[in-house]
């Protein structure tokens, strides 16, 4: 990375050999973990993250707990949200509004895949800004913010998509997840992003098992709770991985349905349940889900991307000792699309697919 600025990027640098539990990284996990490290060092963030006290919860799920109170006191006050569907606006928060030192680089792809061209028609790179979580909930929480100037809403696009799954695959390190909020999903700025981050515990869903819908839009069901969607690819070509995934948000967005994505390392779908097998490839996890509009409470017990992923990150000490699995699921269920909705959605989504 010539420039500390950008970090210029082809499929070359994808990662293929990634087994859970190395340690390793790569030019990619560098250049984040150093400038988050920096960045932190500077002071740049609402609170200083040390390290969380974690424990997982006895269970055939393994839940990870973490106590993160000062993220409860000090992250920014969510939006008010009416709608999966609702509009950008410019006098809101966004992120064309951080602090400049906030930014931690510009992901550039040197050569793209058809489906998202190299320029725009004023031929202009397309880029993707990774700036810090001022409010992290764990080490090197960023955000992917894909072209910040066109002002997307909190609505996935192609371009996203991709970005977030390469950047999985740029990192050697199976512990590097992203995660996207959908408005109504505990979103909490209506301005296009993802969330990335280290969680340095293996997740049930790496390796849970699925059944196939579409096998050749490599889509599968979860069949662990919660149920969900989940799409598989190895790379570098994501083209078919991308479309299917914005069709099926695309799907739920036209019916008003918020939904939560999960992007990890985890095992292909025939070799479920082989928790030391490698990590060759990205599961895209997409879960359907009942909506919240109006101001999140912060008080509340959040079901969005990591808790529906089983990271559970608790913003006081007596829910953090006393959660036990069956009380965590309890909560989740409350949030989850009723049985006869999702398989509605699944036959709508295989139609259009």
């Amino acid at each position: 990375m010539a420039d500390s600025s950008f970090f210029t990027y082809t499929n070359k640098d994808f990662i293929n050999d990634v087994c859970s539990g190395q340690q390793t990284r790569s030019r990619f996990d560098i250049a984040l973990r150093s400038r988050w490290t920096e960045k932190r060092n500077a002071g740049l963030f609402r609170y200083h993250l040390d390290d969380l006290e974690t424990r997982v919860l006895p269970g055939p799920c393994g839940y990870i707990a973490q106590l993160n109170i000062m993220r409860g006191i000090e992250r920014r006050k969510p939006q008010e949200i009416l709608s999966v569907r609702q509009n950008f606006d410019p006098k809101q928060f966004n992120f064309n509004k951080i602090n400049p030192k906030e930014l931690l680089f510009e992901l550039l792809k040197e050569s793209e895949s058809s489906c998202e061209a190299i320029c725009h028609q004023n031929g202009s790179k397309r880029k993707c800004k990774v700036i810090i979580n001022v409010s992290p909930l764990e080490f090197g929480h960023c955000l992917l913010v894909p072209e910040p100037d066109t002002c997307h809403p909190q609505i996935l696009t192609p371009l996203a998509v991709q970005m977030g799954i390469e950047t999985v695959l740029l990192s050697a390190d199976p512990g590097f997840r992203v995660g996207f909020n959908s408005l109504g999903g505990f979103a909490s700025v209506n301005h296009l992003h993802l969330h990335g981050y280290y969680l340095n515990h293996q997740l049930r869903i790496e390796t849970s098992p699925v059944e196939p819908i579409l096998p050749k839009k490599n889509l599968y069901r979860l069949l662990d709770f919660p149920v969900g969607f989940l799409f598989y690819t190895q790379g570098p070509n994501l083209d078919l991985t991308v479309n299917a995934v914005c069709g099926l948000t695309d799907a739920m967005v036209d019916r008003n349905i918020a939904h939560n994505i999960f992007i990890t390392r985890g095992c292909p779908p025939q070799r479920e349940r082989d928790p030391s097998s490698s990590r060759y490839g990205v599961r895209v996890i997409v879960w359907p889900r009942l909506s919240c509009f109006g101001a999140k409470e912060e008080s509340a017990f959040n079901v969005a991307l990591c808790e529906l992923a089983g990271h559970l990150p608790f913003k006081n000490r007596e829910d953090y000792e006393t959660v036990t699995e069956e009380g965590v699921q309890d909560i989740i269920r409350k949030y989850l699309l009723p049985q006869e909705e999702f398989s509605e959605l699944q036959k709508h989504v295989m139609k259009c697919l």
